[in-house]
């Protein structure tokens, strides 16, 4: 661990700049969704607790450097004060003299937003000047936003390098969880991969296969691995021209010792549709007129075997369309497997990415994993052991 806590920086009396990503849902000037704000919460209060006065840094939308009104972040502060409990102050702007007057006005206690980062074309060039006009405001950084490490901003990796920075209490329970998922894992390790394309995944799959004893891949991803290798997958989603590219994964999968689980029944229907008929077949026998939708029963506990041979899971993409019933039925099966060996202490369990939150939240068991990751990108680039600037900048 080469990065600070909270507990290793002096903050009483001291202004302390915090990145933090509460990009929320908004309907109507309303939070629809304030996931995000209550979990940066622990970080802000104890900050308040050790005397320091939390100034907030974030960004929203895709304003590409420009003023766009309907993306001001004035609108949460409500939904920040009441998740808080405490006054939340507001500026118009992130940096120059709006910035600098709502620091100086702050009192102890309070909080105070700074406008969205991006309505500066500075931000998303790391631009020096931006960077060193945001750490002017304040004394200690402390980047809270794991789900923005991977991008080199200004308010992400620029401040980092001119300010006493830390970790906050999301990111250090980020960094830990993964740092235990991959970096010194217990094995055997257990990696599951799903989604639609393999041509996404390529670096995720070729680091994998290198570091986990098993990698299980599942969704559209697996029946391109089944076209590699001769095996008929009717009008199922594939990218037959990755073909080559899937068995050259295989073969280096072999060569790492690191065993590859593909669907051995699935189940297939005619059209992806809410209660569209459906049956499970064995792998090779898809009609010509159907489609792979989802892993079948006998794949599902194949899988279940592998995690209960395993002690570390990483989890990212589903198995099927879990999004419609009833090509949900192995993500969640395999799902609440997991979750079973986690409660019983069997099996470290990390998740992540915005389809594997949504599926398992869907199965019921998000709060019964180990750790799920709030990022999506970042978590996706973690798992393809790419370095992430806003994570590098800490250790120092």
């Amino acid at each position: 661990m080469g990065w600070k806590t909270l507990d290793e920086i002096e903050m009483r009396g001291r202004v302390v700049l915090v990145r933090v990503d509460i990009n929320v849902p908004m309907e109507a000037g309303r939070v629809t969704d304030a996931t995000r704000i209550e979990k940066i919460v622990p970080t802000i209060k104890d900050i308040l607790a050790k005397g320091g006065k939390p100034v907030l840094l974030a960004h929203f939308g895709r304003p590409k450097g420009q003023v766009v009104p309907e993306m001001s972040l004035a609108p949460l502060v409500p939904e920040l004060a009441r998740a808080l409990g405490v006054p939340v102050k507001f500026a118009d702007d992130c940096i120059g003299a709006p910035a600098k007057r709502a620091v100086q006005a702050l009192e102890p206690g309070e909080v105070l937003l700074l406008e969205n980062t991006r309505f500066h074309a500075g931000e998303e060039k790391n631009d020096p000047m931006m960077a060193a006009s945001m750490a002017a405001l304040g004394e200690v950084y402390v980047n809270d936003a794991f789900s923005a490490a991977h991008r080199a901003h200004a308010s992400t990796e620029g401040i980092a390098h001119i300010l006493p920075s830390a970790a906050g209490r999301l990111m250090q329970g980020e960094l830990k969880a993964l740092e235990a998922a991959l970096t010194s894992p217990q094995r055997p390790l257990v990696a599951v991969v799903g989604g639609a394309k393999v041509s996404t995944k390529l670096e995720l799959l070729g680091n994998l296969v290198a570091r986990v004893d098993h990698l299980v891949i599942g969704g559209g991803m697996a029946n391109t691995f089944l076209v590699a290798q001769g095996v008929v997958v009717g009008r199922s989603l594939a990218e037959r021209d990755m073909a080559e590219t899937a068995r050259a994964i295989i073969a280096q999968a072999a060569d790492k010792g690191c065993a590859i689980h593909l669907p051995i029944d699935v189940v297939v229907a005619q059209e992806l549709a809410e209660g569209v008929e459906s049956e499970v077949v064995p792998v090779g026998d898809c009609p010509a007129d159907a489609m792979i939708l989802d892993a079948g029963p006998n794949t599902v506990a194949e899988i279940e075997r592998t995690f209960e041979a395993c002690r570390t899971l990483i989890w990212n993409g589903p198995l099927g369309a879990f999004e419609i019933t009833p090509f949900d039925a192995a993500t969640t099966a395999a799902a609440q497997k997991a979750a079973e060996l986690t409660s019983a202490g069997k099996l470290v369990s990390v998740a992540g990415g915005g389809d594997t939150v949504a599926a398992l939240h869907k199965a019921g068991v998000a709060d019964d994993f180990s750790f799920v990751s709030t990022a999506g990108g970042a978590f996706l680039e973690w798992m393809e052991g790419k370095e992430l600037p806003g994570v590098a900048a800490l250790m120092r």
